[in-house]
């Protein structure tokens, strides 16, 4: 722009300075002079375009690997988050609370099958059955303390590793013994009351089992009914279980608890394979090493009846049984 404004400048000076000598020739030097701004712009042009090329080209070839790079650091951010969220989730699992789903009747009626629970990972110390796939990285049992009576326990199956619940009866150094379904604690039999029927609904999930009667309520619903009883430990904790009459399980002992070793009972306890049945994969558990401890039951999370189907959302709520999540154990 300022070459061509000189040259504009020149146009206006030169005739002024020529008009006593001779006319000016528009086709000669000054003609020339106008020409020289145009090349002298392209030559411009050209060495912009050529530095362009020489500079701004690089960035436009590098521009697709830089783009790359960012991708390439954005998943990399991704996957370092996914692992540290898995680690988080890890421990709180593994020290802090995990969940538990009840498959059976065995407790019953306390425990529903289709039941969902939270287990407290840390009352009873730690050990490689807190840790997912049982990972042998924690050596015996740290921190350990021992159960009290009437706690509801999770622990893995002395033969096969199945998570089993149970309620604790017996401590080591307890006598226990059984007859006719009373138990014996230390010579002692457990307060045992009856109270009122338990009444549960049969569902997908739940049947009569053969202690049971079945009935069809007021409303019309297929009922189960069972005769219940209250029973009092030594220490004051009060539960409720469930007995069929005359079974095979209602004679035990008498037995010493050995030392490190637990004697667990299912409050439905003419349909519980427990402490009284020798351990046998899927069967009995005997006395339980207090190794085998993985949680105590803390709060129910959900409970369903088995009805709900995946296809059919509405059904997830339907067979919700409302009134049980969020009742602590």
């Amino acid at each position: 722009m300022d070459g061509k404004k000189q040259n504009s400048a020149k146009l206006d000076t030169q005739p002024t300075k020529n008009l006593d000598k001779k006319p000016v020739d528009l086709s000669g030097e000054q003609s020339g002079a106008e020409s020289d701004g145009p090349a002298e712009d392209t030559r411009m042009l050209a060495s912009g375009e050529s530095a362009v090329l020489a500079n701004g080209g690089n960035s436009a070839v590098d521009a697709p690997e830089e783009a790359k790079g960012e991708e390439q650091e954005s998943w990399g951010s991704f996957a370092v988050f996914v692992l540290k969220l898995a680690l988080v989730v890890l421990i709180f699992r593994s020290f802090v609370f995990s969940p538990f789903s009840i498959p059976s009747e065995s407790m019953l009626p306390r425990l529903w099958n289709g039941d969902y629970l939270i287990a407290s990972k840390w009352p009873y110390g730690f050990s490689k059955y807190s840790l997912p796939f049982d990972i042998p990285i924690i050596p015996g049992r740290i921190f350990a303390s021992e159960p009290e009576r009437g706690d509801v326990v999770i622990f893995k199956h002395p033969i096969d590793g199945t998570d089993y619940i149970k309620r604790v009866i017996g401590l080591p150094g307890d006598t226990i013994e059984m007859r006719e379904g009373q138990v014996i604690l230390n010579g002692t039999p457990i307060p045992k009351v009856r109270i009122d029927d338990f009444v549960i609904p049969q569902s997908a999930n739940t049947n009569c089992a053969w202690g049971a009667v079945p009935e069809t309520n007021a409303d019309g619903d297929e009922v189960c009914r069972y005769a219940r009883f209250k029973e009092t430990l030594p220490n004051g904790v009060s539960y409720d279980v469930l007995d069929f009459g005359s079974a095979s399980r209602d004679n035990y002992g008498p037995r010493i608890v050995p030392e490190d070793r637990l004697f667990l009972m299912g409050d439905n306890r003419d349909n519980s394979l427990d402490s009284r049945v020798p351990p046998a994969p899927k069967g009995g558990v005997g006395l339980v090493p207090q190794d085998n401890l993985v949680g105590r039951a803390t709060i129910m999370m959900w409970s369903t009846d088995g009805s709900a189907e995946w296809a059919k959302p509405w059904t997830w709520f339907s067979a919700a049984r409302w009134d049980r999540i969020g009742n602590t154990l």
